[in-house]
């Protein structure tokens, strides 16, 4: 490894075409500084505020509601303060590369789930009771043994060899190295988690007068899992006192601990190489074909390195782990639109044949936190342990209460793609498997718009005095409103309404319709073909 200042001595200054020796090293900063004075005697020259005092006048005023009250709806349209990148034929303002990244793309506000009409606000004549909000972490390196540090070193390998060069577009890759760390958030990770905070505080805060304790919100032990909690937090409380303003719940996340936000540690089918990742082997057909074009074009810009399949999708990753942990990268531009539409078409194949209504492990990962939502939904304690939920914490009234009007919940990005299908939001998958020899258009399914960085799922508890039955729910999946149609009970309604009885009733049915032991331990193979669009194993 490098450290900044050999690499920046090491620099030409004109560009390559052959590789210098560090072509594909890992660069890693450290900060502290390593010997930093931060002991108490120098501490007790830098008070903090309450020590100092002098804070001024202080009074607080009155809780927003913006969820009520704010038209037009507030969205999130932008990634500041990330660079927009462009495609390699980027003459369409209107193309955004970073909608394409699938699981990896900033959220972004979705326009419609098939309800063009209805807004986040809640309906005219409807009053908010309480939100339910599952969230996923925010913007992180890559994973461990990731494709991209697997490129960075197969490059670094193949650059130390005689024979290595690289001429036009791949110029750059000369004297790039790697700069990611692994698993933990980005800077605009926490950034994004934390003006989430703010946002929902804006939107939900009026229900914290409903509180006659301290919220519990959960998170599981992962490092990015923790930061990302704690910075919606700090956002959504207050960055010198949110430590107080609530109790934060950290369910480890490991083989064999039940947690229903990391479900698929208790679910060994998950993991396995033809169950679990039949995604990965439905992605790697389709990428076979969008990619031939940009292979025929990229690989005669480099000798002494083969751009495989696998290598190419390496690149398109490293575009958008880079733009999120650096604010930019060479390898956006290297690819033209209908390769990024292609790169997410792989993506969506990915989620819906491993983590979503094509895979028969998905309804049953998310069991557990369907069975949470209708314990809170009811005010009824869980009393059977058929799924992933933690009979020591859900049996406490302390770690899991029932009488919360904010409940929050930060989970990763498979299981909230897998809690929408166990949720049965059929509207997802109306369009039905995905082939892997094309992209079918107006698809339902887009992994983009379901579990992006910093992914939002919001169950809107509401009041509604003048329908029949006057409490009703709905959900928001990224700001759009998903139609309930699909759930039985729950009829056609332009607000995406249903009322509340119905939906508990049908999520009833639905999770005594799955065969938790069945789907995660019996030893089965994928039905051939895989018309599974109910995450369930076929009965």
């Amino acid at each position: 490894m490098l450290s900044a200042a050999v690499l920046l001595l090491a620099l030409p200054f004109c560009t390559a075409e052959s590789g210098s020796s560090y072509a594909g090293s890992t660069l890693v900063d450290s900060y502290p500084p390593p010997g930093v004075t931060n002991a108490p005697a120098v501490d007790a020259y830098f008070p903090d505020g309450s020590q100092v005092g002098y804070a001024g006048p202080t009074p607080t005023g009155a809780e927003p509601a913006a969820i009520v009250t704010a038209i037009p709806f507030s969205k999130v349209e932008n990634a500041y303060p990330l660079s927009r990148p462009k495609s390699a034929d980027g003459a369409n303002p209107n193309f955004n590369v970073m909608h394409q990244w699938g699981n990896l793309a900033p959220m972004y506000s979705v326009e419609s789930f098939g309800l063009p009409d209805a807004s986040p606000i809640i309906p005219e004549g409807c009053g908010l009771n309480a939100v339910h909000l599952l969230m996923r972490h925010g913007a992180r390196y890559p994973t461990s043994d990731s494709g991209s540090s697997h490129f960075a070193s197969k490059l670094h390998a193949a650059a130390s060899k005689e024979g290595f060069n690289v001429t036009g577009d791949l110029k750059f890759l000369a004297t790039w190295t790697y700069k990611l760390g692994a698993e933990i958030l980005t800077p605009f990770g926490r950034d994004s988690l934390f003006s989430n905070g703010v946002a929902f505080r804006y939107r939900y805060g009026n229900l914290l007068n409903a509180f006659t304790d301290l919220p519990v919100f959960r998170t599981t032990s992962e490092d990015r899992m923790l930061d990302s909690a704690l910075n919606f937090a700090a956002g959504f409380f207050d960055v010198r006192t949110y430590e107080t303003d609530y109790h934060q719940e950290i369910i480890i996340e490991e083989n064999n601990f039940n947690n229903t936000l990391a479900p698929y540690d208790v679910c060994p089918n998950v993991n396995t190489e033809d169950v679990g990742n039949f995604g990965g082997i439905q992605g790697k057909k389709w990428a076979d074909i969008y990619l031939k074009d940009a292979r025929k074009r990229l690989q005669p810009m480099i000798q002494g390195f083969n751009l495989t399949t696998s290598r190419l999708i390496d690149m398109q990753e490293l575009c958008a782990y880079e733009t999120v942990a650096l604010g930019h990268s060479e390898f956006c531009g290297l690819f033209t639109e209908k390769e990024w539409e292609g790169y997410e078409y792989y993506v969506d194949l990915n989620f819906w044949y491993s983590s979503g209504p094509g895979n028969p492990t998905a309804a049953a990962q998310g069991l557990g936190y369907v069975q949470e939502l209708v314990s809170r939904l009811t005010h009824t304690p869980i009393n059977v342990w058929n799924s992933s939920t933690n009979s020591t914490l859900n049996s406490n009234n302390i770690t899991f209460p029932l009488n919360q009007p904010i409940y929050v919940d930060a989970t990763h990005d498979t299981v909230i793609s897998s809690i929408v299908t166990t949720l049965n939001f059929t509207s997802l998958a109306a369009t039905g498997p995905l082939p892997t020899d094309h992209i079918p258009p107006h698809r339902s399914y887009i992994a983009s718009q379901i579990a992006p960085f910093s992914s939002q799922l919001v169950a809107q508890v509401l009041s509604c005095p003048a329908c029949e039955e006057p409490t009703h729910i709905r959900f928001l999946l990224n700001d759009g409103v998903v139609p309930l149609t699909g759930i039985r009970g729950c009829t056609e309604d332009p607000n995406g309404l249903c009322a509340l009885p119905s939906f508990i009733s049908a999520m009833h049915e639905r999770i005594g319709q799955i065969d938790y032991a069945h789907d995660c331990f019996v030893n089965y193979t994928m039905p051939d073909p895989d018309n599974i669009i109910d995450g369930r194993y076929p009965s």
